[in-house]
């Protein structure tokens, strides 16, 4: 592989990587909410260097994950309403247990958010998650994203090389990125839905790639950066001051106004008096 080839493989693996990696920042933000604010921005740095931790250690076992594609046992087809028997892979296992615990993550979230109590929407009163399970959490969202990463990384490219640095420039990108995302989410609540819907959404992936449902990602992404953009439009309208309406105060028909030049009261003064004069 030339060096023009190479720099053409890293600069596509990156971009495809940072997009890949974009639900990831999302989860992020979400998963670290519930630390105080002075731990937050370090739980998310450790996140995404464990994230890069993750990559590199499953590239270096490459061979063994795709391995993993082999099934290790059958279900009859019957089941599921199709004649051949369907295969459970590692890999697929992983995925379905991945997505369950993502979609049950994002319903947890949204019924605490809307049926919570008063204090927990607030964010006053509310008990703060621990470091270590946090960290815990993210672990195991950096393995399950890593796994599919890791996978479209050696298809698309074969040399190592650029597979690392890929990846180490796009742990840089999603470094310099963390900490506005976080803060949006943090800071509107429409969007804090929007990205629990978004996990919800990724998890019903997870699940159906599972059971053998190839689900086209370019659908899953133009649905979710459609959805952003007509929120961003959303905010963007809230914010921009729109002057209230003046109402007049009502009058007496034949109302006669004095002379505000005398110091008297105006037209819309409550002290003016109505004509009675026959």
């Amino acid at each position: 592989m030339g060096w023009t080839e190479l720099l053409v493989a890293v600069i596509s693996l990156t971009t495809l990587e940072v997009v890949l990696g974009i639900d990831n920042l999302v989860l992020l933000a979400l998963i670290t909410q519930g630390l105080p604010l002075g731990q937050r921005g370090r739980a998310r740095r450790i996140g995404l260097l464990a994230a890069l931790g993750s990559r590199l250690l499953l590239l270096g076992f490459v061979t063994l994950l795709m391995q993993l594609n082999e099934p290790l046992f059958h279900l009859p087809g019957w089941l599921f309403r199709q004649e051949e028997d369907l295969g459970f892979s590692g890999k697929q296992i992983i995925l379905m247990l991945g997505g369950l615990f993502l979609v049950y993550k994002g319903v947890r979230e949204i019924h605490e958010k809307l049926e919570g109590p008063e204090d927990h929407h607030s964010g006053n009163g509310r008990k703060s998650a621990s470091f270590g399970w946090v960290i815990a959490q993210i672990a195991l969202i950096d393995i399950l994203f890593s796994l599919d990463s890791v996978v479209t990384a050696v298809g698309m490219v074969q040399n190592f090389a650029a597979i690392v640095v890929a990846m180490l420039i796009t742990v840089a990108v999603l470094l310099f990125f963390s900490e506005p995302v976080s803060k949006a989410v943090e800071k509107h609540p429409t969007l804090q839905m929007l990205a629990l819907s978004f996990v919800i959404l990724i998890g019903s992936v997870l699940i159906m790639e599972g059971f053998g449902k190839h689900v086209e990602k370019g659908y899953i992404y133009f649905a979710m950066g459609f959805s952003v953009v007509v929120e961003s439009l959303n905010l963007f309208s809230k914010s921009k001051k729109i002057k209230p309406v003046e109402l007049r105060p009502p009058q007496l028909p034949g109302m006669v106004l004095e002379d505000e030049g005398n110091g008297g009261p105006g037209e819309n003064s409550p002290g003016a008096k109505p004509d009675i004069s026959v």
